[in-house]
């Protein structure tokens, strides 16, 4: 990890940020991520976990998964996070072995927890008959 100024994400240089490559956290955070494993027709979670006296940030997710036998349109969540729940529309393929097109977001700015010591969790419901995979993957950071 390399101690750096993020001119992009810090153009005053006021907080200090450390890199792991590929993403900038501030100093003194824990970076944290979270899968929900392979699951078969059942709702798909991924929790960034609530810690004392810290606020936990969300700075994306992904959501993956076969089809289900007549395919479906669900409403993943992102609840616990500062202004309520975020909703966001998934499709399933029609056909169980069939391929659903994943949902990759990073966001441009870290979202904080509604309150410290507060969970982040990212759910994608069930997908119906005929389904047998569908991940959730979370990732973030406390501070």
């Amino acid at each position: 990890m390399a101690l750096f100024p993020n001119a992009q994400n810090n153009p005053q240089g006021a907080i200090p940020v450390y890199s792991t490559g590929a993403v900038d956290y501030p100093i003194a955070s824990t970076p944290i991520t979270n899968s929900s494993g392979n699951v078969a027709n059942a709702a798909a979670v991924a929790t960034l976990a609530g810690v004392a006296s810290k606020t936990t940030y969300i700075t994306g997710f992904e959501l993956t998964s076969a089809g289900s036998t007549a395919g479906s349109v669900v409403t993943a969540t992102i609840a616990g996070v500062i202004g309520g729940t975020m909703s966001y529309t998934y499709v399933a393929a029609t056909g169980a072995s069939a391929a659903s097109g994943p949902l990759i977001v990073s966001f441009s700015k870290p979202i904080p927890a509604n309150a410290t010591n507060t969970a982040i969790v990212v759910t994608l419901p069930a997908l119906g008959s005929g389904n047998t995979n569908a991940t959730a993957v979370a990732h973030g950071y406390q501070l």
